[in-house]
């Protein structure tokens, strides 16, 4: 048989050999790294034996595939590690992942403590160089081995499998692990690792099934990449929402008020304040007209719009439809109470397009693991917005929502940090969706085409369009990789005959509209938190729920500081003042841990010429200006939304 390596050249065999074989032939070094094969572009076990002609690449830890089964074998030490630590633990999954490995097992919560011990379990294990061995067995074999040995989850795995499945294993020593690969030849290959994090996990992501423990690690080639990726962990700690948000008091949230439901503090609550306004006066430029409606409405209404069949367990009911004569749920969305603002007055075609525009609070009923700071919650406030348009405005209004979308993002700063993906509907499984198949390949083909049009890069994904159409999901990562939807843009073809909205075109004939449901910047708890990541809490002027700070150098000088301060705040600054009795240095150092953008510092020089000294993030020292020349460098900044380029630590200690 013919091999072609990755290189181009040809080796020829006289009989089968494993992919590991084939490894030691090329060079004995090579086997010594090898992870794993691809073979004809198929990911490979080392020990997968070749017998045709085919293309062969022996990938190391410096591919990609090569080093997900690193951390995959990692994973399998690990569980082997809480089998001896905590013996009465029972084994689920533990798969790669993009940024390491995580194993679920059925057991109490983990400890720092209990981590700890099992990284020295593990680098036993791995001493001990057990090789790894696969074998398999018959389906009915299978599920007696595994119940032999008590392991009730991987009996239920086995079971989900076909009749005439044959079940693969890979033992460790005495440790033996369901498992279908690929892995490593042995455990000594395994040259740096670290265990990150536990958490709770549901078996199968289902709230109805048990509560797992889930740990979290990572595992490299080489202990100098290790380090880097431990230290990059720490700094992007620092950018954490959850606990930055928190320490520059942005928000809070209490156990007696319940998960998915934070408070926002003055400062957070300002910063939204101040992202509403513009968004509202944005949209107004644009075209759109505002209203407001209910939070709550009888089931009714969901019942016309498809919700209480398609979306009932994800809002919270208020009663029992068989004991209330009316029950009343939370609005999870707008779109159904602003069909009934269209279809308070006949509509012409010359009307059309009507675009409204709301700031709405929102309810979802999440489930409670999946509660998370500011960007998973239970109430939340929305930028959002439905378009009744004309089936010939369409496409237009659909490009007009898309760029008003990308005025957000960049006016925000993070444009380039998005990515935009068509989001379908499942075809398996008609039974989610409302319309017929026609409608939907039709719209998502409309959607597509704008895209294309617009040369916005994007990727397709069956089954994450809403019941009702396919959407555009503008899709940010957070500081740990999660993936959010930060924006949407629907195409709805199929509401309108719900709801029986129509308008009368130039023929005097009732014809149905088409809807756009879109959000301008979306949720603004979420933005708020995507900010805070972004920025790591140092946001553009415009933004800041603290803009200025006057400090003055001694309690002198407070009347004139005072005087400052009220000037700012009468050019709408968002300004305060210092009054401590402390040192110059020390009030500079508190200002700059505040992330406040300016500093004006005032003295007797100061106060006797009508000055302030100022000091930013972005230029450190700027020397001194007039009062009135500062405030006309800072309110062109806010009115600009200008986005200053920060200078680095050590210079604005200088």
């Amino acid at each position: 048989m013919k091999i072609t390596l990755k290189d181009g050249s040809v080796k020829e065999y006289a009989s089968a050999m494993s992919v590991y074989e084939i490894a030691q032939d090329i060079s004995e070094g090579l086997a010594r790294v090898a992870c794993c094969g691809e073979v004809d572009g198929k990911v490979v076990d080392l020990r997968d034996i070749v017998d045709k002609d085919c293309s062969l690449s022996i990938l190391t830890a410096n591919d990609k595939e090569g080093l997900k089964t690193l951390r995959h074998t990692t994973a399998h030490v690990l569980a082997e590690a809480v089998k001896r630590v905590f013996p009465d633990a029972k084994l689920t999954i533990g798969p790669s992942i993009d940024n390491g490995f995580y194993y679920d097992f059925d057991h109490a919560p983990f400890s720092r403590e209990d981590l700890d011990k099992l990284e020295a379990e593990m680098k036993k294990i791995i001493k001990e160089g057990a090789k790894l061995e696969r074998f398999t067995l018959p389906r009915e074999e299978a599920i007696k081995f595994m119940e032999e040995k008590n392991e009730p989850y991987k009996v239920e795995l086995i079971r989900d499998l076909p009749e005439d499945a044959v079940i693969s294993f890979y033992s460790q020593g005495d440790f033996v692990d369901l498992c279908a690969g690929p892995h490593l030849m042995s455990t000594k290959n395994i040259k740096a690792y670290k265990l990150t994090s536990s958490s709770g996990a549901y078996w199968r992501g289902n709230s109805d099934n048990a509560m797992l423990q889930r740990i979290y690690g990572t595992a490299f080639n080489k202990k100098e990449e290790l380090a880097e990726y431990l230290e990059y962990l720490e700094n992007i700690k620092l950018r954490d929402h959850n606990k930055l948000g928190r320490e520059m008091e942005l928000f809070t949230t209490v156990d007696v008020i319940g998960q998915g439901l934070p408070l926002l503090m003055p400062k957070g609550a300002k910063m939204i304040q101040t992202m509403q306004r513009w968004i509202e006066d944005e949209e107004e430029k644009r075209g759109y007209v505002r209203t407001k409606t209910p939070l709550m409405a009888k089931s009714d209404l969901y019942k016309i719009s498809g919700h209480w069949d398609h979306y009932k367990e994800g809002m919270f009911v208020l009663g029992d439809e068989e004991v209330d004569k009316e029950v009343f749920a939370l609005r999870p969305m707008t779109c159904p109470f602003q069909y009934y603002v269209y279809k308070a007055s006949q509509k012409s075609y010359r009307d059309l397009p009507i675009r409204y525009g709301e700031t709405s609070t929102l309810f979802r009923n999440e489930d409670s693991g999946e509660m998370h700071g500011l960007t998973r919650v239970r109430q939340f406030t929305i930028s959002e917005g439905h378009l009744i348009v004309r089936p010939d405005q369409m496409v237009e209004e659909f490009k007009g929502c898309l760029a008003l979308a990308k005025y957000c993002l960049d006016t925000l700063g993070v444009g380039e940090d998005v990515t935009y993906r068509l989001s379908k509907w499942d075809p398996n499984n008609k039974e989610k969706y409302i319309g017929t198949a026609e409608v939907w390949e039709e719209t998502q083909g409309h959607i597509r085409r704008v895209l294309q049009e617009l040369e916005i890069p994007f990727y397709e994904e069956e089954g994450e369009a809403a019941f009702y159409g396919p959407k555009v999901d503008i899709q940010a990562k957070n500081v740990y990789g999660k993936e959010d939807t930060m924006i949407t843009i629907q195409w709805d073809a199929i509401l309108a005959e719900q709801f029986d909205m129509y308008y009368i075109d130039q023929n005097g004939e009732k014809v149905r509209p088409y809807i756009i449901h879109r959000t301008s910047m979306g949720c603004y708890e979420r933005t708020l938190a995507w900010l805070i990541e972004k920025y790591a809490g140092k946001f553009p002027t415009w933004l800041c729920p603290e803009q200025v700070r006057v400090l003055p150098i001694s309690e002198k000088y407070e009347a004139y500081a005072v005087e400052v301060e009220k000037k700012l705040k009468e050019n709408g600054i968002l300004a305060t003042t210092d009054h401590r009795s402390e040192k110059i240095g020390f009030k500079i150092r508190e200002t700059r841990m505040a992330k406040v953008p300016y500093m004006l510092v005032v003295g007797q020089q100061e106060e006797e010429a009508g000055l302030v000294s100022v000091r930013s993030r972005f230029a450190g020292d700027e020397g001194q200006k007039t009062l009135d020349e500062f405030i006309d460098q800072i309110c062109k900044e806010i009115r600009t939304k200008e986005i200053r380029k920060e200078i680095a630590v050590e210079d604005q200690k200088k």
